[in-house]
């Protein structure tokens, strides 16, 4: 947690730099665009490194890597010999080095936690996660007014410190590394292809995963459009959009410690596919609320940050339950780039969208669609196979 916080006030201070600097969004979507490379290109292969190699070892190495990219920032802004590039650079180390952290990080917890509180695992990420939206700016923008930007980055090292150094006295479980027929080791290519057969070869988790990018699709495109919707669709201002977006946030903590406390039930495709249509109807109400009752749309949105962290932490749950342990680094790499690509497409075809036919339209076609995908896993029983075959012999079930 306060490594992840130490990061988030370090990249509040970066971007607010290049924006205040060149004063360009261009520029500045470059440097966010940076961040989206290496988990859409790097993430499937590290998955492999993830599977082969001690998780600990990796989690060590890459937060060790992202805090040097913070410490050469520190020296940079000290000097006073800070460039644009430089940022570019360190943009995307950063996100390498997550590409690698996060696979091995999330597949480590799998043999770390319980299976019956993965629910409750998956809530309190949710639950950080919130409160990382509503106290990293803040702290980020009280950091930049009282300390030296050099300063901010040597704050992101010392707290990446704080969480290397668990790591280097405590084991974490390793699952056994896959091997031939004849007792070899596989090769990386070899090791690749296995992890994408399997996620190919399970029907009910391929269509699943693809559910789940649907979702994300829908939801990214619509949460990137949040400052349009605010302008075009409400005549609303900067305050207006920070309700949206802190009760969007407030919704996200609340929904993630219900989940912590609950757990998600037993039938989590019944949370999963209910939370995905409820989505939907949250998504329905800025679409269709007069411009006048805008405080209408401002609550939607604080629902809709709860059904979020609940349907979100349901479907992290089962995937983490239904994926073989010694597979996962590779799964969550491939199914991380899946999710990360949805994210600009999705904002493409819907800014494409909602200057044709405007900012509601959008808003009222994407909550359509996620409640009838919803609805049609609550009807369809092959939707919600997957769960069952989890509790018979996990990455066992094939098609048909």
């Amino acid at each position: 947690m306060m490594s992840s916080l130490g990061s988030a006030v370090a990249r509040f201070a970066l971007i607010w730099w290049v924006t205040k600097l060149t004063g360009s969004a261009t520029v500045l979507a470059l440097a966010t665009s940076l961040t989206f490379l290496p988990k859409i290109l790097i993430a499937p292969f590290a998955g492999v490194i993830v599977d082969r190699h001690s998780r600990r070892l990796i989690m060590i190495i890459s937060d060790a890597f992202i805090a040097l990219a913070s410490l050469w920032l520190a020296y940079l802004f000290w000097k006073g010999s800070m460039q644009i590039w430089h940022v570019y650079v360190v943009m995307f180390a950063r996100a390498v080095g997550n590409a690698f952290y996060r696979p091995a990080s999330r597949a480590s917890f799998t043999l770390l936690i319980p299976k019956k509180q993965y629910g409750r695992l998956e809530g309190l990420n949710l639950t950080r996660s919130g409160i990382l939206e509503v106290v990293g700016p803040a702290l980020g923008a009280l950091a930049i007014a009282w300390f030296p930007l050099h300063s901010v980055m040597l704050l992101d090292v010392a707290t990446a410190a704080l969480a290397i150094g668990p790591l280097l006295v405590f084991a974490i479980p390793q699952p056994a590394v896959e091997s031939t027929s004849a007792g070899k080791r596989n090769s990386y290519m070899s090791d690749f292809m296995d992890g994408l057969r399997y996620i190919i070869g399970w029907r009910s988790l391929l269509i699943f995963v693809g559910v789940a990018a649907v979702v994300n699709f829908m939801l990214a495109s619509a949460s990137g459009l949040v400052p349009m919707l605010v302008y075009e669709g409400f005549a609303g201002d900067a305050s207006m959009l920070a309700w949206f977006e802190s009760l969007f946030g407030i919704g996200l903590i609340g929904g993630g410690l219900l989940l912590s406390i609950w757990g998600g039930g037993r039938r989590r495709m019944l949370v999963v596919f209910g939370g995905i249509a409820g989505l939907g109807g949250m998504l329905l109400i800025p679409a269709w609320t007069p411009t006048s009752m805008w405080f209408v749309a401002v609550a939607g949105f604080g629902f809709l940050g709860a059904l979020f962290a609940v349907t979100q932490g349901s479907i992290s749950a089962t995937l983490r339950e239904l994926v073989d342990p010694a597979k996962q680094g590779r799964f969550y790499s491939l199914f991380s780039s899946l999710m990360t690509a949805s994210v600009p497409l999705g904002l493409m075809v819907a800014g494409a969208v909602a200057d044709r036919l405007g900012m509601r339209f959008w808003y009222a076609l994407a909550g359509i669609t996620l409640v009838l995908a919803g609805s049609a896993g609550l009807v369809f029983p092959v939707l919600r196979r997957v769960e069952n075959e989890a509790d018979a012999s996990p990455g066992l079930a094939r098609w048909g």
